[in-house]
């Protein structure tokens, strides 16, 4: 679908164009069952899950593969801070992701671990991390594209 606008007379004309993707009708089928509560916590893990750092920690413990010291974690996540590192330990261990360990030694030991729900997680958002990885490409030719019709 095409728009053109034509703002003040004797000015160039705007041209606007609608990019639709087809999606198959049923593959978002099983929200209709959801409730609002349902579809509102949905949305919350996946926005904590995207966020900037819960994946890269996930990924670093997968990578381990062994349970971590919190120092090991901040040494392995690049550019964190120790509170962000903190708040996001936390919110992972309330979502089920990660298994905080505390060692009752002195001094203390945490050790932190990829739970079975974070591992598949994981699994889950690597097709996605792929399919993006392969299209790198096609993404940097369209913002071309768009840079080049500033000009």
């Amino acid at each position: 679908m095409s728009y053109s606008f034509q703002s003040k007379e004797g000015t160039g004309m705007i041209h606007t164009h609608l990019e639709v993707t087809d999606v198959a009708g049923d593959i978002f089928d099983f929200c209709s069952n959801m409730t609002d509560e349902q579809d509102a916590r949905a949305r919350a893990l996946i926005e904590r899950a995207a966020a900037k750092w819960p994946l890269r920690i996930l990924h670093v413990l997968l990578d381990a593969g062994a349970p971590l010291r919190f120092s090991r974690l901040l040494e392995r996540v690049e550019g964190i801070s120790q509170k962000v590192l903190t708040q996001t330990l936390r919110t992972l261990e309330s979502d089920g992701l990660i298994i905080r360990t505390l060692y009752p030694e002195v001094p203390p030991r945490v050790e932190y671990e990829l739970t079975p729900l974070g591992h598949d997680l994981l699994m889950q958002v690597a097709a996605l991390w792929r399919w993006i990885v392969g299209r790198l490409d096609d993404f940097d030719a369209r913002k071309a594209v768009k840079l080049a019709a500033r000009i």
